[in-house]
Order: C-alpha cells, then structure tokens, then sequence
C-alpha cells in the first residue's frame, strides 16, 4: 500500500495571483509545502497537481514531482483525483491532500492524518480523515476566513461552517473551539465515490467541499492535532509566516 500526497496547486488565485510562487526566506512556498510533507514517516511519495507551466517548472528545478491536470477541474479535490489517476494509484492506496498554501505544515500531520485509515481498512472503505486544531487566538473563532468544526463523541465530523460554531447561548458555558486545517486522507476507492458526486446545496453555500461529503451520507473521521497550520490567504500574511520560520 502506498500513502501518497498529492498538493493541489494553481497560479491563478483571486486574490493572490502566483501564490505559489510566493518568495518565503528564500524558497517558495509550494518547495517548502512539498519539503515538510516529504518528511513525514508514513509517505512514500508527495507530487504536485498543477495546470500552470510555471508551477510545474518550480517544482521540477527544486526535484519535486509534478502530475499535470485540466483547467477547467472544478476544486482542489477533482485535481487530485485526476492526479492520483495520473500516478496509476490502486484502490487500497491512501492519498493526503494537502493545500499549497500552508508553508509550515507539521511532518506528523501526514501520519496523524493518515493513522485512523491504516489502522482500520473498512474504515477506509467508507470514510475519509481530517485534522482540527484546538482554538487559541480569539480572532479565529468569528474570522469567517477560520473554519470551524464540530464532531460528535465518536470523532466523527458533524459539520464544518465559516460561522463560529457551536453557537454558545448561555453566557459562561464552557466551549472549546475547532478549526479545519486543509488536509485530508482518502482511500483511493473513497476518493473516486467522493469526486463522483454532484456538488452540495450547503456546499455551495459556504464554499467548503468537505461538506459534498456529509451532504451525501459520507463519513469524515475528524483527528485532534497539536500542530497548527496557518495559511496564506494574502500577500500581506507572508510576513507572518516568516516570523515563524
């Protein structure tokens, strides 16, 4: 069984064109994506699935992998699945997403991540993982740009919202807060149901993918990290990351 990561990557983002370029101390951002996932103990490979030249030439100049994918693919989800169809992947192969935007992204994420479907293989036949991270700064809980989650006592995913969720009515009830890191793990059979489907009504709403998943009965196994990691939504937030480097 391989354990791949594929990172979606695109030049054209709205608000940050050629992001993945971006300079951070040196390198640019996707080198320093593709380098701490490389790390990692249970991955085998990591490839980057772009639609840019330019992407791919970064890539390559620094000896990463990179798999071509179509323009017109419609989320970061359907470029990997055309990557993990790209690298001949089998059905019991696990694939980590991992967006490119997140230059600090902790080794043990890839393994945290992957841990629930290796251990458990009908578990991996039905559902896919992700990682959440406990609430520290205050701003995260309202900033719609911080996704919360919430998930019931079996770990399993209940719902994600850009809204600050669960919604506290009492004051001074004691709440922890979840946000969403963008990383996820899939078999590769789960991963061809999921790119499968139409995209959700709540989806759609909130501009979340991982909510086609609920929407259609699938299961989300949500897995507690220490590790945050910030991403790069603006130019502006390059100077943060650096700090931290």
């Amino acid at each position: 069984m391989r354990v791949v990561v594929i990172i979606p990557s695109r030049y054209g983002s709205t608000r940050f064109p050629g992001k993945p370029l971006a300079q951070i101390r040196g390198k640019a951002m996707i080198q320093r994506v593709v380098e701490q996932c490389g790390l990692a103990g249970s991955v085998t490979d990591v490839c980057v699935a772009t639609d840019d030249d330019r992407i791919r030439l970064a890539v390559e100049s620094f000896g990463g992998k990179c798999v071509m994918t179509d323009t017109s693919l419609r989320s970061g989800t359907d470029r990997v699945h055309a990557a993990a169809r790209a690298l001949s992947l089998v059905g019991s192969d696990i694939v980590v997403n991992v967006q490119g935007d997140q230059p600090l992204i902790h080794p043990d994420c890839m393994d945290e991540v992957t841990e629930p479907l290796l251990a458990d293989p009908e578990l991996a036949r039905r559902a896919m993982s992700t990682l959440v991270f406990k609430i520290k700064d205050p701003r995260e809980i309202t900033d719609p740009k911080d996704v919360k989650t919430v998930f019931d006592e079996n770990g399993f995913a209940l719902y994600f919202s850009r809204a600050t969720i669960p919604f506290v009515r009492d004051p001074g009830t004691p709440v922890d807060y979840y946000k969403h890191l963008g990383v996820y793990a899939y078999s590769v059979d789960f991963l061809e149901r999921f790119a499968a489907l139409p995209q959700g009504r709540l989806e759609d709403m909130e501009k979340l993918e991982q909510l086609r998943a609920l929407e259609h009965g699938l299961a989300i196994r949500v897995k507690i990290t220490q590790h945050d990691s910030p991403e790069v939504d603006l130019p502006e937030d390059i100077a943060r990351i650096e700090v931290q480097v």
